[in-house]
């Protein structure tokens, strides 16, 4: 019985099995195929129709002058030549990039905050991450109104607070050396809970023999923190590095609420959007509104794009 060949009973010898193997991974592709585009069809559609045709249509209407009744007439550059004459234009921008280099400050604030956290026997320390991602889950404007009473120089907390120490305040959000970090600062106190969350999830993935190996070579708690935890979470810091000045770029909503179009610090927070605000609904000029918001995303995809470029000297993947 053990020398019974089965071949004859249409079972598969090596060659047959070969050749059959050869004729299925011949079907696989075409048949995968039809498979991806049935689930990413939708999301295709979805940004197609969302994204891609929005950014499409703002640029044609770049292009474009609406008139007063509708209808809109092709005008070629013209918005953008009215763009870069505008005098309001490189104040904006200037605020608009110190805007993003202090809102990334709640980077190297919320991975300290994430190591404090992280560190074992630390009692209440799901009451610490609730605490800190509150700001998150409320809207912007709440927290702009409130902040917009803390920062007030006759009666806020803040002037009070300082008072205690024999520190005198000043009218925050009306003086132009400090409206715009008073700002920045209440972007990065109502978004530190995101970058938070980001870096506790990256910190449980540093294997712990690292550490230990560091400290038996003698390394204390900040040197480990500086050449341990920050290179293994590199790939956390780069992620919200890209979100936060893409961000950080849009930043209206607090300017907005907290500064009055009469204030004399308005010129010294405006920024791009808020240029493309007053563009579109109060000049009611929607084809400047398109150009400006176009250049934006011009700005934003080439800062990008760098940080993409210079991730390589200092992400560590592995």
């Amino acid at each position: 019985m053990t020398g019974i060949s089965f071949a004859g009973r249409g079972s598969a010898t090596p060659s047959s099995a070969s050749a059959g193997l050869r004729r299925d991974r011949g079907r696989a592709p075409g048949q995968s195929g039809w498979w991806a585009l049935l689930f990413v069809g939708p999301v295709g559609v979805g940004l197609a129709v969302f994204y891609l045709w929005p950014i499409v249509r703002t640029a044609w209407m770049s292009l474009t002058e609406t008139g007063p009744f509708g209808g809109s007439t092709f005008t070629g550059l013209s918005n953008y030549e009215k763009l870069f004459a505008n005098p309001d234009l490189p104040q904006a921008l200037l605020n608009t990039l110190i805007y993003t280099l202090i809102a990334l400050l709640v980077i190297p604030i919320a991975m300290v905050i994430a190591a404090l956290l992280n560190t074992s026997g630390l009692k209440g320390r799901g009451i610490y991450r609730t605490l800190y991602f509150l700001p998150v889950v409320t809207m912007a404007a709440a927290v702009a109104a409130v902040w917009k009473v803390i920062y007030n120089g006759d009666y806020g907390v803040l002037n009070q607070l300082l008072g205690f120490f024999g520190i005198a305040g000043t009218s925050w959000l009306t003086n132009p050396g400090t409206a715009l970090g008073a700002i920045a600062a209440v972007g990065i106190w109502s978004g530190i809970g995101t970058t938070l969350v980001i870096f506790l999830a990256a910190l449980q993935g540093v294997p712990g023999h690292l550490y230990e190996a560091a400290q038996l070579d003698g390394a204390g708690p900040v040197r480990r923190f500086i050449s341990v935890t920050v290179p293994m979470i590199s790939p956390s810091v780069f992620f919200v590095a890209v979100t936060t000045v893409i961000g950080a770029f849009q930043a209206f909503d607090l300017i907005y609420v907290m500064v009055a179009k009469t204030s004399p610090a308005m010129p010294h927070v405006k920024t791009i959007v808020y240029l493309f605000y007053e563009a579109g609904f109060i000049d009611h000029n929607p084809g400047l509104a398109a150009a400006i918001a176009f250049v934006l995303l011009l700005i934003i995809l080439v800062v990008t794009v760098l940080q993409f470029g210079m991730q390589r000297k200092w992400v560590h993947y592995e």
